[in-house]
């Protein structure tokens, strides 16, 4: 199956609070359904498999491209855990969402995806682009696309900008530093 599509904030409610996945908050404090109130003895495959599902939800990728993410991360030096992390903070949609310019991960795909970003002066339209270290991300030079980025710059979803990214909101670019 592909992406979801569905309703966020019963995921929101199942898996608890994914911050890249909506803005809202639930009523209930329980997980959806006609047997979400009722106390279970969680097992450890239980618990892997949500921490998973956190994953792919918050993020917006598939099941194939976090195997994929997975995989790459094994092979890679280090934690596995600490590099997929990086891998998956480096796609450009969840660097727009970081920055700012949109208010959910799912919304800065929609601003990728439909060519309002650009990378090293280049139109990306790829929101699983990786970003690299000293890349410029950038709005493009449009009236559209800068009232878009503006309306959202001004309700920002998380406050604090993340160390590896360094953003100017006079020229609206941003630069990974690590």
């Amino acid at each position: 199956m592909s992406r979801y599509r569905g309703p966020r904030l019963r995921i929101v409610r199942r898996l608890g609070d994914l911050p890249g996945l909506s803005r809202k908050s639930p009523r209930r404090a329980y997980p959806p359904g006609q047997h979400g109130q009722e106390r279970k003895k969680r097992s450890e495959y239980a618990v892997r498999l949500e921490e998973k599902q956190k994953l792919r939800f918050n993020y917006g990728v598939t099941e194939r491209q976090l195997l994929r993410y997975v995989r790459k991360a094994r092979r890679a030096a280090g934690s596995t855990g600490q590099v997929l992390l990086q891998l998956l903070e480096m796609r450009l949609d969840n660097t727009i969402f970081r920055l700012g310019m949109a208010p959910t991960i799912p919304g800065a795909r929609q601003l990728v995806n439909h060519g309002h970003v650009t990378v090293n002066g280049k139109v990306v339209d790829i929101a699983s682009y990786q970003c690299r270290p000293g890349e410029v991300i950038g709005v493009k030079d449009r009236d559209a696309s800068r009232k878009l980025v503006q309306q959202n710059l001004q309700y920002p979803g998380l406050a604090n900008l993340p160390s590896h990214l360094e953003f100017d909101k006079i020229k609206w670019k941003a630069r990974s530093t690590v």
